[in-house]
């Protein structure tokens, strides 16, 4: 046990030094951590770590979706719904509808429904591979929104896909006229499931005394709860954690409070950080136990079969994502689009963004070693093994080249949105601007008698740098620290109404908001005993 204890806290450090190493050369950390992982399991410089392949959607899945649904931008996520429905349903369906028909012409002893099993398991681009990636380079706000809205919603086509495969190899039977009502239901019930929770959660926010610590907790169960109720009852577990994410996250200002919310990203931060790490690590660490079972299938042969399904999946996305902007240009006509000209630019970064990584991994390792009737599993060893050169072939390939095409492309902003600090010194006067204008709206007798305040509203008109540490003199601080904490909720009222203007990048105001609970903490820690 303390063995085991030790190789998982040597495995932590050496995920920080590759994660280190990677910002040192900046190269998103998810491709170093599976290369370095690789290199590592080739040299056997740690043992083999496996995890119960029926737990391992339930450890890493939950929480890394629900934390992407938490700082999804629920503004952008509603103007580009019908990109990323299209992108997570139609084009993750075809996908997997090609990766079928290939692998079953291409593998000796490979079915159609073994096909659809690949294709459920290989067809999701990872959100965290793109994102990090988009980190370096400088890309439209849409094209990150876009990607992050298709990763939430695709985890769970390519999971039901995934689902009815797997029931279709165990038992040989598979309707298309039931799995399709079958897949409308798991849908409808996931999204259903996952609100109902979130209601329940909101109404433990909200109306019962919880403190700072039970906050956090209570978030951390969050995703669990909800996936776990969605799946007993048939539904999507992907798509309840993400419309409950994406609920809760809508409402954080009302339910939790400034302290929660700070400690809450904290710890969140670090979770997410370490699961990704962890499970990018694995991806590497797996490869000699998946090579040692591939059994009657040489390695020169798994290799080709990884090498042309991963060819196709990048053709096919390609070709799916420039023929939707096709079609968005033809379908335009008819109704309102988002863009009526979305150009080539933007949908072949979109078709070259599409790295695998968690979701594929995870999927691939629930497959049950043997099916209910205990005979093996077929082919389950090369299809991990396909997975794993899919994943290592896009995430290298594809992350290491996407920058390069970003520069090559040169895609303006169609936006046209203010510089990020243009937005941000906007935001700054705006709230600076409210806060004066509520002080004498609100306060102004109280300012004409308080020295403490009167010094507060000159700062915030021609110091507003000034720290709050520096504006208290002494004189009637309960007044001072009452009119204060009223004026950072005016100013939450004030991001607010900001956060409706399509011109305001969710992510600036989601910063601001930040700053003003930090800002609440130090009022409340200088005059705590006030």
């Amino acid at each position: 046990m303390l063995t085991h204890v030790v190789e998982y806290i040597l495995l932590i450090f050496i995920i920080l030094f590759l994660v280190m190493l990677a910002q040192k050369l900046k190269i998103a950390y998810p491709i170093v951590l599976v290369l370095g992982g690789l290199v590592l399991s080739l040299f056997h410089f740690l043992p083999s770590i496996t995890i119960n392949p029926e737990l391992i959607l339930l450890i890493f899945l939950p929480p890394l979706l629900y934390e992407a649904a938490w700082y999804t931008s629920w503004k952008e996520f509603w103007r580009w719904r019908r990109v990323i429905s299209v992108f997570a349903f139609l084009i993750v369906i075809v996908t997997s509808l090609v990766v079928a028909l290939v692998s079953n012409a291409l593998i000796p002893g490979f079915t159609l429904a073994l096909g659809f099993l690949l294709g459920g398991i290989v067809s999701p681009p990872d959100a965290v591979s793109a994102t990090t990636i988009l980190k370096y380079v400088k890309v439209p706000k849409r094209l990150s929104a876009i990607l992050e809205g298709e990763s939430l919603m695709n985890d769970a086509s390519s999971l039901i896909v995934f689902s009815f495969a797997r029931v279709a190899v165990t038992t040989g039977v598979f309707v298309v006229r039931e799995a399709a009502i079958s897949f409308v239901v798991v849908i409808a019930a996931g999204i259903a499931i996952g609100l109902l929770v979130g209601l329940l959660y909101y109404a433990i926010h909200r109306w019962l005394p919880t403190g700072t610590e039970m906050d956090v907790l209570l978030t951390l169960t969050a995703p669990y709860v909800m996936y776990i109720a969605a799946e007993s009852f048939h539904g999507s577990g992907v798509l309840a954690v993400v419309s409950g994410g994406l609920f809760l996250s809508a409402r954080s200002q009302r339910i939790l409070n400034y302290r929660s919310r700070l400690q809450g990203a904290n710890v969140w931060s670090t979770l997410g950080f370490l699961l990704n790490g962890l499970v990018f690590m694995l991806i590497g660490l797996e490869l000699p136990v998946i090579i040692r079972e591939l059994g009657t299938v040489s390695l020169g042969e798994a290799i080709k079969y990884g090498v042309i399904i991963t060819g196709v999946l990048i053709v096919t996305r390609l070709l799916s994502t420039l023929g939707a902007s096709v079609f968005t240009v033809f379908i335009s006509r008819y109704i309102t689009t988002a863009d009526n000209r979305p150009g080539w630019k933007g949908p072949l970064l979109l078709g070259w963004a599409g790295m695998r990584g968690v979701v594929s991994l995870a999927a691939a390792l629930s497959i049950p070693v043997y099916m209910d009737n205990g005979v093996l599993f077929p082919q389950r060893n090369l299809i991990l093994f396909i997975t794993f050169t899919v994943i290592l072939l896009t995430l290298v390939v594809q992350g290491l080249t996407l920058p390069v095409l970003i520069r090559w492309v040169k895609m303006e902003d169609p936006d046209n949105h203010l510089p990020e600090e243009e937005q941000e010194r906007v935001i700054r006067e705006e709230l600076l601007r409210e806060s004066v204008r509520y002080l004498d709206t609100h306060h102004k007798n109280a300012i004409e008698t308080n020295a403490a305040l009167q010094q507060l509203r000159y700062d915030l008109e021609h110091h507003p740098s000034v720290s709050v540490n520096n504006r208290l003199d002494g004189i009637d601080p309960k007044e001072y620290k009452k009119v204060y904490l009223k004026m950072l909720e005016h100013k939450r009222q004030v991001l607010h109404e900001l956060n409706k203007d399509p011109r305001t990048e969710h992510e600036l105001i989601r910063k601001f908001h930040e700053l003003v609970d930090i800002e609440e903490e130090i009022v409340r820690m200088k005059y705590a005993n006030i």
